[in-house]
């Protein structure tokens, strides 16, 4: 079994008037601007699946600072995983900074299927992931309907690149910390947060998160792999392709090429991401 845990799909009708969505929203804008930045519906995410070898994919919904735009992509998320059962599992996202009708929202998504909140990204959003009092709310009810929580980080030092943002692992500590019970994934290897795991308090901070591959051929070499899975753990690692920002099949390959026993690369590709979801043992 192989799942991507890492990518986005927009409706129809985005894809369609980019721009006048480029102009609705700050998050839709930093990340598509450019013309090159691709956007593909669920219809197109499933065929590459197909063409790549993967058998099920996480939907995550993005960023958007609009709390109606949360609304009307999570309604296409949860469409498309009732068109392709078992084939797409379905992330929503809403903005922290909406108050009660946030929360209805996450509500909404987790009864109507949802399996987890994500990929936020708070540094574009506007609020504070370390803030204990504004984020209780969201984490409450995430715990009580077992969702997972995916959220966007980036590394504190290297190159700049569209969409880095600033949410580093010390902001990502302070969080997991303060929600111990939450189930988290960071994306994009947390920012290098695994790193920290060579600290005591760190590494027991770290009891309930995961880490995706999300976008690694464009940040790490692929030496991270092996790192990672001697600091945190090879069970806390999950194949993310970051797709269609890269090719399901580009990712998936590098994990397949890696020196790493084939049980290790099973739990990479599939095994890791069964047992979060709580489909496998």
């Amino acid at each position: 079994m192989i799942i991507d845990f890492h990518t986005h799909v927009v409706p129809p009708r985005i894809k369609e008037k980019r721009a006048e969505y480029l102009k609705r929203d700050p998050c839709f804008s930093l990340l598509y601007s450019q013309p090159k930045a691709k956007l593909v519906t669920a219809d197109e995410l499933i065929a590459s699946m197909d063409e790549d070898g993967v058998d099920s994919s996480v939907v995550l919904n993005l960023g958007w600072v609009s709390h109606e735009l949360c609304v009307e992509t999570n309604d296409y998320i949860l469409e498309s995983v009732s068109r392709y059962p078992g084939r797409l599992i379905g992330f929503c996202t809403i903005q922290p900074k909406a108050g009660d009708a946030g929360i209805i929202e996450l509500e909404r998504c987790a009864k109507a299927g949802i399996r987890g909140v994500g990929e936020m990204r708070p540094d574009v959003q506007g609020f504070d992931l370390t803030d204990e009092a504004a984020m209780k709310s969201v984490v409450e009810v995430a715990v009580k309907h077992n969702l997972i929580f995916l959220t966007h980080a980036s590394e504190p030092v290297g190159h700049q690149y569209l969409g880095k943002g600033s949410i580093t692992p010390d902001i990502l500590y302070s969080f997991i910390a303060k929600f111990p019970s939450l189930k988290v994934v960071c994306a994009h290897w947390g920012g290098g947060l695994p790193f920290y795991a060579l600290m005591p308090e760190v590494s027991e901070a770290l009891a309930n998160v995961f880490f995706d591959t999300a976008a690694t051929p464009f940040v790490y070499h692929r030496q991270i792999f092996e790192h990672t899975m001697y600091l945190v753990g090879i069970d806390e690692v999950l194949f993310g392709s970051d797709y269609p920002l890269l090719s399901q099949k580009r990712v998936m390959e590098q994990v397949k090429s890696l020196s790493l026993p084939e049980l290790a690369k099973e739990m990479i590709l599939g095994a890791n991401a069964e047992r979060l979801l709580g489909h496998g043992k």
